[in-house]
């Protein structure tokens, strides 16, 4: 057999990659990844897959874990025992505890209504009250406009409430209630004797249209001391009244107007110091007048309509 020998352009064959790692054991390996390696960093790299291991699974781990111990009745009865023990712990320290009740901005009558709605055994925990509940039973009384609650420093329950201020006295049937100017009910009063001070006013559904009988009350300032109060008729319009039983019957629209022409007639003619029962306004374009029985005998006579001695 002839031998071959090695000329100048004679290469020798490639070494396959394990046949040089064993026939060079000292040389570098490569350093490109496997198949699933490759697959897996291009997962790792996804940020769905990053959140879901670093978060969802040691959440559902946990949970798991969580769930599996809580299914024994026994290990819940016993963390719920522990919760209890430990909120009474804290719940009882000295800094927690409520110890008096501080109501501001009230009337002796309400401040006392407060108290007793409220029904507070103190000192007691803060956390065993609920001020929220405390807030919405103290707005529903009648007398109070708006009201804050909160626990103060010191222990101290703290009650700071805006009382509406009566400025009517409304007549309904034989009950007497204050009302504030919206004709909201602030208290009920025994007697008329107890708000001197304040209008009277009466009849169905007077307390809707408070703010108008306000209005009529200030546009007859200069008859004031004679006014004995507004009666509401038919729910439609307003009927003065003033004493020596005279009565001014008010129009359903431009009440207030109305009043103030009266008032500028009476000042000219001095009209209401006359034996004079009603004034009727209601028809702006004629005002009647009705008198009392001995003036319209004696205009009868003045008139020579009827004499003296026929009418003896």
């Amino acid at each position: 057999m002839r031998a071959v020998t090695a000329g100048p352009h004679y290469r020798e064959p490639p070494m396959t990659r394990v046949a040089a790692s064993r026939a060079a054991p000292g040389l570098r390996r490569d350093p490109a990844p496997t198949r699933m390696a490759y697959r897996m960093q291009r997962l790792w790299l996804t940020p769905v897959f990053r959140v879901l291991m670093r978060v969802g699974l040691p959440a559902f781990i946990i949970v798991f874990v969580g769930g599996v111990w809580l299914s024994d009745a026994e290990r819940r009865e016993a963390l719920n025992s522990t919760m209890l023990g430990v909120r009474n712990t804290v719940a009882q320290r000295p800094e927690f505890m409520v110890s008096a009740l501080s109501i501001s901005g009230a009337s002796a009558p309400l401040d006392k209504a407060i108290r007793e709605l409220l029904g507070l055994k103190l000192p007691l925990s803060s956390f065993d009250i609920d001020l929220v509940a405390a807030q919405a039973r103290i707005s529903t009384l009648d007398a109070v406009e708006k009201v804050e609650v909160k626990v103060g420093v010191g222990g101290v329950m703290e009650v700071t409430v805006t009382e509406r201020q009566p400025v009517l006295v409304w007549r309904r049937g034989d009950a007497l209630d204050l009302l504030d100017p919206t004709g909201r009910r602030v208290a009920q009063v025994l007697a008329r004797a107890d708000r001197p001070d304040l209008p009277l006013i009466a009849g169905e559904g007077a307390n809707l249209v408070a703010d108008e009988a306000l209005q009529i009350i200030a546009a007859a300032e200069p008859i004031i001391p004679r006014l004995r109060g507004l009666v509401r008729m038919g729910e439609r319009r307003w009927d003065v009244v003033l004493d020596r039983n005279q009565r001014i019957l008010l129009p359903a629209d431009q009440p207030v107007r109305a009043m103030e022409r009266l008032l500028a007639l009476d000042k000219a003619e001095d009209l209401l110091s006359r034996d004079v029962l009603t004034v009727d306004l209601r028809s702006q374009l004629r005002p009647t007048l009705r008198l009392a029985p001995n003036a319209l005998n004696d205009l009868r006579v003045a008139k020579g309509i009827v004499t003296a001695e026929s009418d003896l």
